[in-house]
């Protein structure tokens, strides 16, 4: 039992480090994929945000554009850091390891060399002969024939553990040349994002100089736009309430028959069908796709938010902006019915998708391809989203209801 205890604590503190090495790389290959993720979301805001340098943008827009080019640079460099902080850890720990194998391989050479000089004194056919022939007994001669067999055996694992170990060290060499390779592209690429950032942030307090000359014109715009925004949504969720009460008097009328309903007055009164649609909507929670054809990048997220250059002023989103490439169709994130299209003002066209007891409403549309009471299947395209000609963007309003409840669109689409 003492025998087996240094090779059971050997097995592991291999699988130890070994594990420890996958988790690394497993961890960098997300760190990898969060930088592409960045980088693919800064070329988007480049083509859809700056497509244009002729564009006549007012000192607001050009602000909240450049707000957020430069808020998901410093994301990307926060990312590069961390990639490349991590590969310093595992260039050190690679040294470490070639330092332990260059010193197990000089010391396994070592009793290699001596086994062979010891071989060769005893080489002869006839010193091995007359080894077995000066045993006692047939018992000692046959030990003496499995010693020789054994020694034999060992001299040729030891020559293949040294094959092995020195196998191992080219590639953990070839392995560290790799790491210092793409450390220093790291390096060098956030080095030139860096450059870029503070060309970035130059051009930002400028125009933040001149929108602070005039902050007051400058809220009351926000404002203003935020008292369109808040009209859209009353207007929306006036078309929930009225949709919920029907479905109510619809139960009620049902009831006598025998159906099983869920009748509630602000919530949905739902049969079978529509309460499995919405289990199953339920259970699709960040797994909805993308509610737009084209690539896109979230230009305002859900919720309220301070103004991140005028601090007197906040907004509140009912859900997400996509900005998106002109001729981008909206589509339907799960199966569902038509509730309703709308023009509203300041909105375009609405068309409101309902799943089960949840809702969701495609804002700034146009030339809508559905109508009320269509049956829908996810990713079926519902209307083109509007490009406003005036800020050259195309832009998709997105937003989800439980009943009336809003809910945050980014819980529930993948990946946004």
């Amino acid at each position: 039992m003492h025998k087996k205890l240094p090779i059971l604590l050997a097995i592991f503190c291999f699988l130890l480090c070994t594990a420890e090495g996958f988790s690394q790389s497993k961890k960098q290959q997300e760190l990898e994929e969060q930088r592409q993720s960045l980088m693919k979301e800064i070329q988007q805001i480049n083509s859809l945000l700056f497509k244009t340098r002729g564009e006549k943008k007012s000192v607001l827009t050009q602000v909240e554009d450049l707000d957020k080019r430069i808020s998901t640079t410093e994301n990307l460099i926060k990312i590069t850091n961390r990639q490349a902080n991590l590969l310093t850890r595992e260039i050190n720990e690679n040294l470490d390891k070639i330092d332990n194998l260059r010193a197990e391989l000089t010391e396994l050479k070592e009793d290699y060399a001596a086994m062979i000089k010891k071989s060769y004194k005893s080489k002869s056919e006839q010193s091995r002969v007359m080894f077995l022939f000066s045993s006692e007994n047939f018992l000692q001669a046959y030990k003496r024939l499995q010693y020789m067999k054994q020694y034999t055996k060992h001299r040729k694992q030891q020559g293949e553990s040294i094959k092995e170990k020195t196998e191992l060290l080219k590639i953990l060499n070839s392995d560290l040349l790799v790491q210092k390779e793409k450390k220093n592209q790291l390096i060098a690429d956030n080095k030139r994002t860096k450059i870029q950032l503070t060309k970035e942030r130059a051009n930002q307090q400028e125009l933040i100089a001149s929108l602070k000359k005039d902050e007051g014109t400058f809220a009351s715009q926000i404002r203003a736009k935020q008292k369109a925004a808040d009209a859209i949504d009353r207007e929306i969720e006036k078309i929930i309430a009225e949709a919920i009460a029907a479905s109510n008097k619809a139960a009620e009328k049902d009831t006598p028959t025998g159906n099983t309903v869920t009748k509630r007055s602000s919530t949905f009164a739902m049969n079978a069908e529509a309460t499995a649609l919405a289990a199953n909507f339920t259970s699709n929670k960040g797994k909805l796709p993308w509610p737009i054809s084209k690539g896109g990048v979230v230009i305002k997220r859900y919720g309220k938010q301070q103004h991140p250059q005028l601090p007197n002023v906040t907004t509140f989103n009912s859900g997400v902006e996509i900005a998106t490439e002109d001729g981008a169709k909206a589509r339907a994130v799960f199966n569902g019915v038509v509730l309703e299209i709308q023009q509203i003002k300041g909105a375009n066209l609405v068309v409101m998708v309902q799943h089960g007891n949840y809702i969701s409403a495609y804002k700034n549309l146009t030339n809508v391809l559905v109508k009320k009471g269509d049956k829908i299947t996810t990713k079926q395209e519902l209307g083109t989203v509007y490009n406003n000609p005036t800020l050259g963007k195309t832009i998709l309003k997105f937003a989800i209801y439980q009943n009336s409840k809003r809910l945050n669109p980014a819980d529930w689409i993948y990946k946004m």
